[in-house]
């Protein structure tokens, strides 16, 4: 029997080359690739026989990728989908002003690793050098959930690098305070029984927790993603487990980028309180904004909210780097 959501994928596959962008696979280390979605004005086509690769660009398949002309937008995925099922709604609206990569973090998608590494620190330390081989100088990270985190790992290690974030229903650090709180209160005994779910039952709570409205899918559908999505189950649970970290060793790091923290208000998992408390945390470069009638997959269930909302921080940014006349 045809899986429904696995067909869909050359369709979503076709939409985002639509919308300008290709997929790349770039490799980090002996053993590690990342698949990132790329502009697709980056892709120069390159003789086979030509053997010499500048610092700036990458090879893949006979293509070689030259540098990003306009602002750069990096789309951080969460944990239970890869990149651009992620992020199919925002692509389309940011790629006329701007160069946006895609990225599937290790063990989504096609990004795979040997290395027994499967902490945040990890992943954004692979995305920064997966971009800078791809001519990323400088970009505006926007991440979603566990993307968040790595997004804010990512600020952290190579400010000179990340200009700026918009983060979603994430945090800071998953403190072993913080992810018994969080557990506790949506009544999951472990983070791989919330989004590592192995039934039709799991799926449905999980979806039912992460948005405001009340969807309804036919089981189908749900055995279907479960099937699709939810790969690498060994190593996406070593992934939750590298991602805890004790509340006494955590401690606030300073950022000296512009950080908005872009909320759906009626979040379960993340509290918009939450994003309100560690918008007092970061200080005066951090910003906070609520989207009512939205859950923790805000930008899912109110993409055209989102939409605006983003564009508009990011017109912001680029406003304030533009020289004085």
């Amino acid at each position: 029997m045809v899986n429904l959501v696995a067909a869909q994928k050359p369709l979503l596959n076709g939409l985002m080359k639509m919308a300008g962008v290709t997929p790349h696979s770039v490799e980090i280390y002996p053993g590690t690739v990342m698949s990132i979605w790329v502009p697709s004005e980056t892709i120069k086509k390159v003789k086979t026989s030509s053997k010499k690769t500048t610092a700036a660009a990458a090879v893949d398949g006979g293509c070689k990728t030259t540098k990003p002309t306009k602002p750069v937008v990096v789309l951080v995925h969460g944990f239970a989908a890869e990149g651009i099922v992620t992020w199919q709604f925002q692509v389309g609206s940011l790629t006329k002003k701007y160069s946006v990569y895609v990225p599937d973090l290790l063990f989504f998608g096609g990004s795979i690793t040997d290395s027994p590494d499967r902490s945040p620190a990890f992943q954004a330390e692979c995305l920064a050098k997966g971009l800078r081989e791809l001519g990323v100088e400088r970009c505006t990270v926007v991440g979603f959930s566990y993307g968040g985190m790595v997004a804010f790992k990512m600020a952290e290690m190579y400010p000179e690098m990340v200009e700026a974030m918009v983060v979603s229903g994430s945090i800071l650090a998953m403190t072993d305070s913080i992810s018994a709180a969080m557990l506790e209160g949506l009544g999951f005994s472990s983070s791989s029984e919330l989004l590592l779910p192995d039934s039709v039952k799991g799926c449905k709570a999980l979806l039912k927790v992460a948005t405001h409205k009340k969807l309804w899918f036919p089981d189908r559908f749900h055995k279907d993603f479960l099937e699709a999505m939810f790969n690498n189950r060994k190593e996406r649970g070593e992934l939750l487990e590298g991602l805890v970290v004790s509340t006494k060793d955590t401690n606030i790091p300073h950022f000296p980028q512009r950080i908005h923290l872009l909320w759906g208000e009626n979040d379960q998992i993340f509290t918009f309180d939450l994003a309100q408390n560690m918008k007092e945390e970061l200080g005066d470069k951090a910003t906070v904004e609520g989207i009512k009638k939205a859950g923790h997959l805000v930008h899912l269930e109110r993409p055209c909210v989102y939409n605006r909302c983003l564009k508009k921080f990011l017109i912001s940014l680029h406003a304030t780097n533009e020289p004085r006349k």
